[in-house]
């Protein structure tokens, strides 16, 4: 007898790819801002190959997804259109509005805008590909969906809300109606700024929170780490609204509320990366650094030396999250210290702090050990390769991917021990063979510079005890840190919420 397989929706703002099988353009339907589009792209393409039905709906951010045509973007137009219609038996649905058709990214540095593209996405989810695909459970990711699981409530189809980041945005019902969704039909399955007495009393002035509103409405809700979640339900964090951490409370406390870690993307693989320039595994994972090490140094214009220790910052550099403020205050310190050892920094990241760690650099004289450049993938795979360290000084960690991926490339992480990072990473002892980086716990830069030295002392340890070490943080998390492990507990949890009555 064939397996039954309930039909499954995800709604979801981006997404790094589509499972092959999807049609011959769909690996073009690229849109990414952070962890969310990987994990979208995982759960996708391992519900896919089971042979789920699995449908996905996303915004048509149509400029991005023709810059990424390159010499097959005169096909969009006029092609891409039709070929959309009928992609993979209609499982993948593209929202249609004005507002993300010309967009160069996904979010903007304007609250309105990017409110503007949420309204515009839900409405269509909610006006038309949810009536159309009638589907048997919803999944929804973050806050530009969080109206969804409140529409849902009201159908009896079971929603689970994934909080890949603790960011919402506020508007009133008005403006919600004003956008096309009509929300006097489930507005009392919303969270709003005060308690509302009546439709008409709050429809003008009192905002609804979109992330509450997803927390509240939907019949399960997980994070993307285990710990964040026990954080915010214990008030570890006090920029987290009230109104978020008391719903993610309740739920928690319902039985309703789980913490799943997200994975890396299978690509994050030395012995098969194509942006390397040497590929290597267990086997030849010294020699195979090294020649990714002198390449990087060659190629930024660092001093070109296989023995300097090399310190990898893969993340943006936003100081209201991941911590570079700490490495700011210490930088000149660090590099001094560690001046004979020709220590190096490599930054690859987009962010605020950029100009600040320009800034430092030149007023030193460091460029030939501190490299600050732009965002770039193929960059940033090369830089975990040739790098020994990676710096995450996250004061919130909700999950973390680079701590995941840099192990499986032999680079050791330094990090605080927050969220999603005390989930996966364990203070390393060289000598007993366990643990695989080196965290702090008080989030200042004196504790950040304390686990820079235990890195130090790590790198100048003799070799074999270094080389044995760093294989097996390796072969640890190749074992550990991978799609299937992941993709299994969703399945679970939508398992668990199809059997229970709504």
């Amino acid at each position: 007898m064939k397996k039954y397989f309930p039909k499954i929706l995800i709604v979801t703002p981006e997404v790094t790819y589509l499972p092959e099988g999807s049609g011959e353009l769909a690996g073009y339907l690229h849109a990414k801002a952070g962890g969310l589009a990987d994990v979208s792209a995982m759960l996708i393409k391992e519900l896919f190959d089971m042979g789920v039905d699995v449908h996905v709906v996303l915004p048509d951010y149509r400029r991005i997804f023709q810059d990424r045509l390159g010499p097959l973007s005169s096909l969009y137009n006029e092609q891409l259109q039709i070929y959309m219609e009928n992609l993979c038996e209609q499982r993948i649905h593209l929202a249609q509005d004005r507002s993300f058709f010309h967009r160069n990214s996904i979010y903007s540095g304007y609250r309105r805008d990017n409110l503007k593209v949420a309204l515009a996405f839900q409405r269509e989810c909610i006006n038309n590909v949810l009536p159309r695909v009638r589907p048997d459970l919803v999944h929804c990711n973050d806050w530009m969906t969080g109206l969804v699981p409140a529409y849902l409530r009201k159908r009896m189809v079971p929603s689970l809300f994934t909080i890949h980041n603790i960011h919402t945005t506020t508007t009133t019902l008005a403006e919600v109606e004003d956008n096309g969704i009509d929300a006097a039909e489930f507005w009392d399955n919303l969270y709003y700024q005060r308690m509302p007495f009546s439709y008409e009393e709050s429809r003008d002035y009192n905002p609804i929170d979109f992330l509450a509103s997803g927390i509240f409405a939907c019949h399960f809700v997980n994070t993307v780490s285990p710990t964040f979640l026990k954080e915010v339900v214990e008030g570890y964090h006090d920029f987290i609204s009230p109104g978020i951490r008391q719903e993610l409370t309740n739920k928690y406390y319902a039985g309703c509320a789980f913490g799943i870690l997200n994975a890396p993307d299978a690509s994050f693989d030395p012995a098969t990366d194509q942006a390397l320039v040497k590929n290597y595994s267990l086997r030849n994972m010294v020699s195979g650094k090294r020649e990714n090490k002198l390449y990087l140094q060659k190629k930024l214009g660092l001093i070109v030396d296989e023995n300097a220790p090399l310190f990898f910052w893969p993340s943006r550099l936003d100081p209201v999250q991941k911590g570079c403020q700490l490495l700011a205050d210490i930088l000149y310190d660090v590099v001094s210290k560690y001046w004979a050892e020709n220590l190096e920094i490599v930054f690859v990241a987009d962010g605020e702090f950029f100009n600040v760690f320009e800034g430092i650099v030149n007023f030193h004289g460091f460029s030939n050990r501190v490299k600050v450049c732009c965002f770039d993938e193929d960059l940033s795979r090369q830089a975990f390769a040739g790098s020994d360290f990676i710096l995450m000084p996250s004061s919130f960690e909700p999950c973390g991917l680079p701590q995941m991926i840099a192990p499986k490339y032999g680079s050791i992480p330094v990090a605080h021990d927050t969220g999603g990072i005390h989930d996966t990473i364990t203070h390393l002892d060289p000598n007993k063979g366990v643990g695989n980086g080196f965290l702090f716990k008080y989030f200042d830069s004196n504790g950040l510079f304390w686990a820079i030295d235990q890195a130090m002392d790590f790198y100048k340890l003799p070799k074999g005890i270094k080389t044995k070490n760093i294989k097996r943080i390796m072969r640890e998390a190749k074992e550990r840190f991978n799609h299937r492990e992941c993709a299994k507990r969703y399945i679970e949890l939508y398992e668990k919420m199809l059997q229970r009555p709504l």
